[in-house]
């Protein structure tokens, strides 16, 4: 197994008590045999079996473990990855001080395990689907999991105004969870500010953001610069663009680490020496400023990543 020799360093997540490595490894292309990522036939070839696939998601765990990676995202959506995640900690049995794991609600995988399955997954943001799956991840990580949150809310949904799940995340906020949202679409930056706004009895039940932002797409960045000013923590996703920008992706990385709000950038990566390439991002950090301008419109964005193949 390759490991980089650089180690990614930890900090707290915004001003909540979770520590966290400034790269995670998100496991949304290790969970399930389709997924959107360009250049995904020629990185997993045809072996996608469940074994074959809980085999790789180990692989890349221990690397990110040995690299200093101290967060993994996960997701009811992703196929197995909970599942895989789970098997790996009771194997590996890492301290639950040294990992910080997140997850989100809100989605479920329907493909069946098929790569041309005609649904992959289905979101449905309902009070229900959030009793649900908050049993189903406990089920499987127990008190690992630390961090939990809404997958891909938008203002579309409503689920920000949606009394009765706000109310929920309260609660579970109250048992001790952190809780959170992810956003995606050209309005990103709008479903931001919104849920900045939530209050339930006079509290925010949200804690943690996580938003698509890289070279390609920066719309949220200034979004993500007020929640990280009101204490929230934020998590930069799909900074390499779901691939198209793999083959920068040293360059991708450090841009989206060198943001003075983000507090974590998520490594997609699927073999031991994508994560080894991506940990090096770590010394090419610089002025926030002093990128490439090679950025889309966020519509035009958007507009690409909908209609890219699953794979």
């Amino acid at each position: 197994m390759n490991v980089s020799r650089l180690q990614v360093p930890t900090g707290r997540l915004g001003s909540t008590e979770l520590t966290v490595s400034r790269i995670g490894l998100g496991l949304a292309a290790l969970g399930r045999p389709a997924y959107i990522n360009v250049g995904r036939q020629r990185d997993f070839g045809s072996e996608r079996s469940i074994a074959a696939l809980e085999q790789r998601c180990h692989e890349m765990l221990d690397a990110a473990f040995a690299s200093g990676i101290r967060y993994i995202d996960a997701a009811r959506s992703y196929g197995m990855a909970e599942n895989f995640l789970s098997t790996w900690l009771k194997t590996r049995h890492p301290p639950k001080d040294a990992i910080t794991i997140g997850s989100k609600w809100g989605y479920s995988y329907v493909g069946s395990w098929q790569l041309d399955a005609p649904v992959h997954e289905v979101k449905d943001l309902s009070i229900d689907t959030l009793r649900r799956q908050i049993v189903e991840s406990r089920s499987l990580l127990g008190n690992r999991l630390q961090l939990y949150e809404i997958h891909s809310a938008t203002l579309e949904s409503k689920v920000l105004e949606n009394a009765d799940v706000l109310r929920e995340l309260q609660r579970l906020r109250s048992s001790e969870l952190v809780i959170g949202l992810t956003v995606t679409g050209p309005n990103q930056a709008d479903a931001i500010r919104r849920a900045l706004r939530v209050s339930v009895d006079g509290v925010n039940p949200f804690q943690v953001v996580q938003a698509t932002w890289n070279l390609l797409e920066r719309s949220a960045g200034v979004a993500l610069a007020e929640a990280k000013a009101q204490g929230w923590g934020v998590i930069v996703k799909e900074a390499l663009a779901n691939g198209r920008l793999a083959e920068q992706d040293v360059l991708a990385l450090a841009a989206a680490l060198s943001q003075p709000w983000a507090d974590v950038v998520l490594s997609g990566a699927v073999t031991p020496a994508q994560l080894e390439s991506n940990v090096n991002s770590i010394a090419s950090v610089r002025e926030p400023g002093d990128w490439p301008d090679i950025a889309e419109s966020p519509t035009e964005y958007w507009a690409r990543r909908s209609a890219l193949a699953w794979q």
